[in-house]
C-alpha cells in the first residue's frame, strides 16, 4: 500500500511554531499572550511561558478588536476546546 499524503493537523501546526510568540483568543473580549512552549495531545492543549492575560476592545471607530489591558501570568495551560483562534505574532506586535 502506498503512503498517503495527510494533511497536518492542528497539533503539527502547533508544533512548528514552538518558541514563538503567540496570541490566543478564548473570548471576543478575552485572551493570552505568550511564547508557545509546548503542546499537548492529551489533554489537547498549549503551554505558553512568559504569558499575559489581555483585554481586546473593539469600537465603531476601530471594529478590529486592540489589546487594551494586560495582566502578567508566568505559565499558563490553555484547553484546545475553549479557544476561538491563534495568531502567530511578529516580534514587533508585543509591547
Amino acid at each position: 500500500m502506498s503512503e498517503q499524503n495527510l494533511p497536518p493537523t492542528i497539533f503539527h501546526m502547533l508544533e512548528k511554531n514552538l518558541g514563538k510568540n503567540i496570541r490566543v483568543i478564548l473570548d471576543t473580549s478575552y485572551g493570552f499572550e505568550g511564547r508557545l512552549s509546548a503542546v499537548t495531545r492529551k489533554p489537547a492543549g498549549i503551554w505558553l511561558s512568559n504569558a499575559e492575560a489581555i483585554i481586546l476592545r473593539a469600537t465603531i471607530a476601530h471594529p478590529i478588536p486592540q489589546v487594551a489591558s494586560r495582566e502578567d501570568r508566568s505559565e499558563i495551560f490553555v484547553h484546545l476546546d475553549s479557544v476561538k483562534r491563534i495568531e502567530v505574532l511578529h516580534t514587533s506586535s508585543r509591547r
